[in-house]
């Protein structure tokens, strides 16, 4: 199980790079493929498209149980949003019972929040508003709970061609408990050459273009915009450091 980041070279590990050196198949979404097209020139390849999760993962432990050391790839981390999790509930549910090494990556929230600055330093969270997979009205609950607690929060899945409304009513969610100045970063296709990042405000995020390939990151009540960075303070007395330094 093999992340390798949000989509650049640049944000690969070296351990995901010595992974997938080692394997003689490479197993995954075709775009994801696309990314590291320069690590697999003399590799076997299987590639499908979105939503054949569950026969990518069954592939990729076929092909591990009959003898082949198998790179499954997810982007950013395969156990954030990834494939580890349904690759190790196969792997037990079917009796596969391959041995499985986990490769983590950087996560596309991670690399979204260093372009934008320092959203993720104090306590944050990460809703997905895909409800392919989890109910709406639980996904609603989650979303309630977080901004109720003024979690700094970061948006997976917030938009795609069908789903159009599910961050229309997140963002209104999160309007009844900040105020409308609170910072909120869009990053788009981070680590690619697609990339784009906008800072902007809760009031002002719903007329942003905001896509498949877009995450969303919420500040909470202290979060603030210094020189067009995105900053959410862990709590340091600024005032009082100056004062020891010069005392």
């Amino acid at each position: 199980m093999v992340g390798i980041g949000p989509g650049g070279p640049l944000d690969r590990t070296r351990r995901a790079e010595q992974a997938i050196a080692a394997s003689g198949v490479i197993v995954g979404y075709a775009r994801y493929l696309e990314l590291i097209a320069d690590l697999t020139s003399n590799k076997k390849l299987v590639s499908s498209g979105m939503r054949q999760e569950t026969e990518r993962c069954r592939k990729a432990l076929e092909l591990a149980r009959s003898g082949e050391t198998v790179a499954l790839i997810s982007s950013g981390d395969s156990g954030i949003y990834g494939m580890a999790g349904l690759a190790l509930e196969l792997n037990a549910a079917e009796n596969f019972a391959v041995p499985v090494e986990i490769v983590p990556g950087l996560t596309a929230g991670a690399a979204a929040a260093a372009r934008l600055g320092a959203p993720l330093m104090l306590d944050y969270a990460t809703i997905s508003l895909s409800d392919l997979l989890v109910p709406w009205e639980t996904i609603r609950r989650r979303l309630e709970a977080v901004a109720s607690a003024d979690l700094v929060t970061v948006l997976y899945n917030p938009r795609s061609k069908k789903r159009v409304k599910q961050l229309d009513e997140a963002i209104a969610i999160f309007a009844r408990h900040r105020p409308g100045a609170t910072p909120v970063g869009i990053g788009t296709a981070v680590g690619t050459a697609e990339e784009q990042i906008i800072l902007t405000d809760l009031d002002h995020v719903l007329s942003q273009e905001i896509g498949m390939r877009s995450l969303v990151i919420i500040g909470n009540r202290s979060s603030k915009k210094l020189l067009n960075r995105f900053i959410t303070p862990r709590g340091y007395n600024l005032q009082g450091e100056r004062l020891k330094d010069k005392g």
